[in-house]
């Protein structure tokens, strides 16, 4: 993979900052420099889309306005606020990293510094040093290696450790260090919506004369990857169990591998004791790999196991739930209307 000239580089720079002046998305979190609102919003974009992020970044930061009512909140307050927007463990990394800042006096303005706060690695850190300070750090996230492979006609598996170092190699010596921030901006707003995944719009692209897979007809082909495992399917049964106004629930303990600390609706195996009536809905839910069927039941119970309570589902906004069980009690609600 041959670097690009100096000549190369400096049009490369030109033409990705201009289009990105013109082209790019009204984003909340692009009209702002403050670490901890970019911060926020790229913890909240990891695996999760831009439009699914856009609500949830707007009431996350009215609940935590800054890092000091971010440390002091509540972990069920803290969870019921991140609630769908899934993989937890970025919500509770949150909150480590806001009580590490307090202790710091002030958000980190390095790299070396922000890297070392919990949950955020090479990718987050260069986005935010970048982006909030100005500092030349090139990210790479997934649409930054798929608009380089490209344009560099890489024709190595993008997952092997080996190419991503060349690509990040490629990121560092395109970045421009004037404007690093809006270039990686650029980068990944390029490959979010103009270099896709699948049927790239190479006609509307800035870089498409100096785009190696597109010179060799390879724009469709590239980026190679390891081929993805067969899904797996899981059929679930849960029990709405109701009483004067309340739902039985349980709480996951703190040390459950998958989303501690949340409310779910009991499965026919914890209370067999349950009378199982008619099934009020049946909806399926994906997690990464993971092809989950849900049953909805009604169901009643005489004598309630210690481990779970009942709540007001008035005040069910209050809690936790698991994105199954809002699932399951909006079938409820619709089922009953």
């Amino acid at each position: 993979m041959d670097a690009f000239p100096p000549v190369a580089l400096r049009s490369i720079r030109r033409r990705l900052l201009n289009w990105y002046r013109t082209n790019k998305r009204d984003l909340p979190w692009r009209r702002t420099r403050d670490p901890y609102r970019i911060w926020i919003s790229e913890i909240m974009l990891q695996q999760t889309r831009v439009a699914a992020v856009i609500p949830y970044f707007a009431r996350f930061l009215d609940r935590f306005p800054d890092i000091q009512a971010l440390a002091s909140a509540g972990e069920h307050v803290l969870l019921a606020a991140w609630a769908g927007l899934g993989y937890y463990s970025r919500a509770r990394n949150l909150q480590k990293a806001a009580k590490k800042v307090l202790e710091l006096g002030r958000f980190p303005s390095d790299y070396s510094t922000i890297r070392t706060l919990p949950g955020i690695g090479d990718y987050t850190a260069a986005a935010i040093a970048s982006i909030a300070f100005d500092l030349p750090h090139a990210v790479l996230d997934g649409n930054v290696i798929r608009v380089l492979s490209r344009l560099t006609g890489e024709d190595g598996n993008v997952d092997s450790s080996m190419v991503r170092s060349r690509l990040r190699a490629v990121a560092d010596s395109l970045l421009d260090p004037r404007h690093p921030g809006e270039f990686n901006q650029g980068l990944m707003e390029l490959g979010a919506t103009i270099c896709l995944p699948k049927q790239p719009q190479c006609l509307l692209c800035p870089l498409a004369r100096v785009c190696r897979a597109r010179q060799s007809g390879r724009q469709n082909e590239l980026p190679l990857k390891s081929a993805r495992p067969s899904p797996i399917d899981v059929e679930i049964h849960l029990l709405v169990i109701e009483k004067a106004g309340m739902i039985l629930v349980w709480k996951r303990p703190a040390e459950s591998r998958r989303l501690a600390g949340f409310w779910e609706l009991p499965e026919p195996v914890q209370v067999p004791q349950a009378r199982i009536g008619s099934r009020i809905a049946q909806f399926r839910h994906t997690i990464v790999n993971t092809n989950y069927s849900y049953n909805i039941f009604r169901a009643s119970l005489v004598r309630v196991p210690a481990k779970f309570r009942w709540l007001s589902k008035d005040n069910l906004h209050e809690f936790p739930l698991s994105t199954a069980a809002k699932k399951a009690l909006a079938c409820l609600k619709k089922h009953v209307g």
